[in-house]
């Protein structure tokens, strides 16, 4: 099995205990996909796609050194969704925990289950603002811009802030 170095997840909760909700992935991706971990701040922001909604708490993890492909991290990650709750009941709806996959490396993948890179980044804030703490100069591989680059041309308007805890 290959060693590929450097993986960004999407973690976003806004159902429930937030902040435990986080706290529980972050522990069971340590457990079950790699300990070498950033984490941006976490971030409130406004629901995206459906606005009907409450709002999220946000973060972004890079996780590094650890050996597993794309595919068995995107199983990995709904087995740990699963095992906090998470129910699929609309596109864009509440959720107790979403953990997307980013980036994989430089990886570009489009498949019938899985596309690398996520292909919202570029329009999300409460994915960039984050990334930008852990990884500003990272380059995505197909638009051939910075994470900085991409915030700046950013069309989400919706509010983000860092989350200062209960």
């Amino acid at each position: 099995m290959p060693k590929l170095q450097t993986l960004f997840l999407s973690l976003g909760s806004n159902l429930g205990n937030r902040e435990e909700n986080l706290n529980q992935a972050i522990q069971l991706i340590r457990q079950n996909i790699g300990t070498n971990l950033s984490i941006s701040n976490i971030y409130e922001t406004e629901p995206w796609g459906n606005l009907n909604q409450a709002g999220f708490l946000n973060l972004v993890l890079k996780i590094e050194n650890f050996c597993f492909l794309p595919h068995e991290i995107l199983e990995k990650i709904q087995k740990i969704e699963n095992e906090l709750g998470r129910v699929r009941v609309e596109k864009w709806g509440e959720r107790c925990i979403d953990i997307d996959i980013i980036y994989f490396d430089e990886l570009i993948i489009e498949d019938t289950r899985l596309v690398i890179p996520h292909p919202f980044i570029q329009e999300r804030k409460f994915v960039l603002v984050p990334l930008a703490d852990i990884a500003p100069d990272w380059i995505h591989p197909i638009l051939q811009k910075t994470t900085l680059q991409m915030l700046e041309d950013c069309p989400d308007s919706g509010w983000i802030k860092v989350y200062e805890g209960l």
